[in-house]
């Protein structure tokens, strides 16, 4: 049965509207988004069997659109529907994060490096530059990678501090397996970035690897002093 056939107030746009979208199943959200299944299906029906042949709401984001659109009842279309809706998402933390905005609140700075980073199929090495007073200049993707690994270049990290005159910086990068947990090359990275940037007194606050369901700090963990 087609979510429009079923009886009036249950279907997900009318639970959404009654209840609030935390109500929401994943499924049912994603039946918001594609607006209508396909022969045989509904848009509920439909959302269940994407999110089980990917494995989950991440998955089925990182997933590329010919991974997407060769499934039954899927196409560019409805592609781009949820893909939109995702990057809706980003702009809004980025509105929470904007120029000027003095970071005092972990928790903001932690949902935003999540929203920017977490469901990119590939590594991005990025940089949080701020003033002396903690105030942001600018969030700059820097560099990225296979799913695997990313290149980072001390060098061009400090070209573009000076360039931005930033007084205090907190990188940051994903890990496209979920796992937030830093590997050995991450610490060594970080030990390169600090002493790069201690040569021009800027001081390195953090390194935050965001995974699928947590950040892991390194200031948090004492591995930043």
């Amino acid at each position: 049965m087609a979510i429009k056939d079923w009886p009036e107030g249950e279907g997900p746009r009318d639970k959404l509207i009654k209840f609030g979208v935390s109500q929401l199943s994943d499924a049912e959200i994603i039946a918001v988004l594609l607006r209508n299944g396909s022969q045989g299906l509904s848009a509920v029906e439909l959302a269940r069997n994407l999110i089980n042949e990917f494995g989950g709401l991440r998955e089925l984001l990182i997933a590329s659109q010919s991974q997407v659109c060769h499934l039954s009842g899927m196409g560019p279309v409805k592609y781009a529907q949820l893909h939109a809706a995702a990057e809706l998402s980003r702009r809004v933390s980025q509105q929470n994060l904007k120029r000027g905005k003095i970071l005092s609140d972990p928790d903001l700075t932690r949902d935003y490096l999540m929203r920017q980073l977490r469901d990119r199929a590939y590594e991005v090495f990025a940089i949080l530059l701020l003033d002396s007073q903690h105030r942001v200049i600018q969030f700059v993707e820097l560099f990225r990678g296979t799913i695997d690994s990313a290149s980072v270049y001390p060098r061009d990290v400090v070209s573009l501090v000076l360039e931005k005159n930033a007084a205090a910086v907190i990188v940051c990068h994903n890990h496209p397996s979920g796992v937030a947990e830093p590997s050995q090359a991450d610490r060594r990275i970080t030990e390169r970035l600090k002493c790069a940037l201690a040569t021009i007194d800027v001081s390195l606050l953090d390194h935050m690897v965001v995974g699928d369901r947590e950040i892991v700090s390194f200031a948090e963990r004492g591995w930043i002093n």
